[in-house]
């Protein structure tokens, strides 16, 4: 079967967790891979070759670490052997770790920490998995960290340290992750008519101990997308609202996982790729970089909660599709490759810099004639974007109408000179009142109008986007260990072992009503 040289080269892609380096796998003809290291920390981004004597094959896995230095998994009949490859002179340097026997692995993300490396393993019976520490352990070699039941996919870190690790879990024997036990796995998602995919915490620290971290439903499937240790904000991926979306939710927070309308575009596929790091306990302030699918092709967008449109993004030519980095200032980085650039990264401009400001009450006209006021109905309170409950029809929509078409690629005007400069296609903010361009006029004097009615912040139909850490029972801190004491959301009340022996466990997210309208 051919090989895809672009899929196997984009796929391959990894970024260091610290943003420093990247590393994937490049050809110089068929069948010719070799890894390829970038340099991304610098002014301006460079690539390394890093061949060894024979060539490597199409699906051997590639994670760079934080010192500069490429893990390579190679597989050699039933295991896998790992090396750390790095620049020596004009050749390529390698470190030999070692090998684990399996049929299968799967690396996981890089660590926070930046010099460990850690991998899955699914057992012969598929009823168990192995996390692995193939990197930077004590012996040198690979190291059997936690044997988990089930197959798990994924793989998250909740931590900063390196210690808390989320995977999607599909528990044996019909059992849900909370009744499982201790075990967790690596591997394909779940099959039709298994146990349902919950998302499970595992302490890497106490041997693999587990812990439920996301259960929306009884019989939902739903896993964990992307975690930012420092704000808290998760984007989970679950069918619990009845078709599978994308939705939002915060560690520590009481209230519910969110679905709004804006992450669910008819005939359009979101996929997040990348979340804007350090915004300690501030999830409202974390930019979110999405991958968009539709029929028009593939494109960027950015997002973040509370936002009601997405603003999307031209991305460069040669995007290595599916990938970008945020930095901690809020500039949003994407990796491209093309034939007189082959190693770029483009600074995307992120209209997010302007925070959502709530809609206000219109001013009553004294004048107006005193109508019939309207009687709530049975839906009050919804938000503006909220979902409709299944079997009801939406305003001004009739069953058997056409669907709005799902978004068109965004087109610039312009093709820029430098894709540093690529402009969004989506709205750019407007200027703000009260900054006129001239000299000032004297204001006339007013009576002032009436103030609006406040809304109550912890209505569903307001924004919500502030009040993720405020009345939750516990005072905020930037550590997940200590925004676990307060729990993730409603329901449940399980200890959690974390950084240190006397930290609780997070209750999972979350036995509780769903809401789908708020943003």
């Amino acid at each position: 079967m051919a090989v895809s040289v672009t899929r196997v080269m984009n796929d391959s892609f990894t970024v260091a967790a610290d943003g420093s380096y990247a590393a994937r796998l490049s050809s110089r003809g068929p069948g010719l891979w070799f890894p390829e290291r970038w340099t991304l920390g610098g002014p301006e981004p460079y690539a390394v070759p890093l061949p060894v004597e024979q060539p490597e094959e199409a699906d051997s896995p590639v994670l760079p670490l934080a010192d500069g230095r490429v893990l390579i998994a190679r597989r050699t009949g039933g295991a896998y052997c790992m090396s750390l490859l790095y620049p020596s002179g004009p050749d390529t340097g390698e470190l030999r770790l070692g090998s684990v026997e399996t049929g299968r692995l799967v690396l996981l993300p890089p660590a926070p920490c930046g010099t460990r490396a850690y991998a899955l393993t699914l057992a012969q019976d598929e009823r168990s998995t192995t996390v692995w520490l193939v990197a930077g352990g004590s012996s040198g070699g690979p190291e059997r960290v936690a044997q988990l039941e089930g197959r798990c996919t994924g793989g998250a870190w909740l931590d900063r340290e390196g210690r808390l690790l989320a995977l999607d879990r599909e528990a044996p024997d019909g059992r849900t992750a909370e009744t499982a036990g201790p075990s967790g796995a690596a591997g394909p998602s779940s099959v039709a008519g298994g146990a349902p995919v919950k998302t499970v915490a595992v302490d890497l620290g106490r041997g693999g101990e587990v812990s439920p971290l996301l259960q929306i439903a009884e019989e939902s499937n739903d896993r964990l997308l992307l975690a930012d240790p420092d704000s808290g904000l998760l984007l989970v991926r679950s069918d619990a609202p009845g078709e599978d979306r994308l939705g939002w939710g915060v560690v520590g927070s009481h209230r519910p996982i969110r679905f709004p309308e804006v992450l669910h575009p008819a005939g359009t596929r979101l996929t997040p790729i990348a979340v804007q790091p350090r915004q300690t306990l501030l999830p409202e302030c974390c930019g979110v970089a999405l991958r968009v699918d539709a029929g028009g092709g593939t494109w960027l967008a950015v997002w973040r909660p509370g936002l009601k449109e997405l603003r999307h993004i031209a991305s460069p030519p040669g995007w290595l599709t599916g990938k970008g980095l945020w930095t901690a200032a809020g500039d949003l980085r994407v990796p491209y490759a093309t034939a007189h650039d082959p190693c770029g990264l483009a600074t995307m401009r992120a209209p997010l810099t302007e925070a959502p400001v709530p809609a206000q009450a219109p001013v009553p006209d004294p004048r107006a004639e005193p109508g019939p006021r309207a009687e709530p109905g049975p839906g009050a309170g919804a938000g503006p974007d909220a979902a409709p409950a299944p079997g009801s029809a939406q305003p001004g929509v009739h069953p058997g109408a056409a669907q709005p078409a799902p978004p068109q690629r965004p087109q610039p005007t312009a093709r820029p000179t430098s894709p540093a400069q690529s402009p969004p296609s989506g709205p750019v903010p407007s200027p703000r009142p009260g900054s006129p361009s001239g000299p000032a006029a004297p204001a006339p004097p007013a009576v002032p109008p009436p103030a609006p009615p406040q809304r109550d912040p912890r209505t569903r139909d307001g924004d919500v986007t502030g009040l993720q850490h405020h009345g939750h029972g516990a005072p905020p801190s930037g550590r997940w260990d200590s925004v676990a004491r307060s729990g993730v959301s409603a329901g449940g009340a399980a200890s959690f072992g974390a950084l240190t022996g006397s930290v609780s466990k997070p209750v999972p997210l979350q036995q509780a009503p769903l809401t789908s309208g708020t943003a």
